[in-house]
């Protein structure tokens, strides 16, 4: 199975999210946080118009790092799930993907980007 290598573990700190393009295409398509110790990945796009969410280059999270943020919209997303709580897309969530964690790399199998 082929994986992209997005960062060291380390650079992902608590309450913070980094975006990524794994194919090199001048656009960040997905993102990852650290929440509650935990890190999660997701697709750069909101559920409501589908278009990403960062107003600028990793700006997923609000200022206080507890909620991802829509700034097209406003809507807010929990960050351990997904899950819209805000906005107009509320009960809708985000696309996570399945992500590993190997010797320190988060890496992120690139066949479920396909399609």
């Amino acid at each position: 199975m082929s994986c992209a290598v997005l960062c060291r573990l380390d650079e992902l700190g608590e309450g913070q999210a980094r975006g990524f393009d794994p194919h090199g295409k001048g656009a960040d398509i997905l993102f990852a946080l650290r929440h509650r110790g935990e890190v999660r990945v997701y697709r750069n796009l909101c559920p409501h118009l589908l278009v990403p969410l960062e107003y600028r280059k990793d700006r997923f999270l609000s200022a206080d790092g507890q909620w991802v943020v829509c700034y097209a919209h406003g809507a807010r997303f929990r960050p351990q799930d997904g899950t819209c709580v805000h906005g107009p897309c509320r009960g809708l969530a985000l696309q996570s993907l399945a992500h590993q964690e190997k010797d320190g790399w988060l890496l992120l199998p690139l066949a479920q980007l396909d399609g």
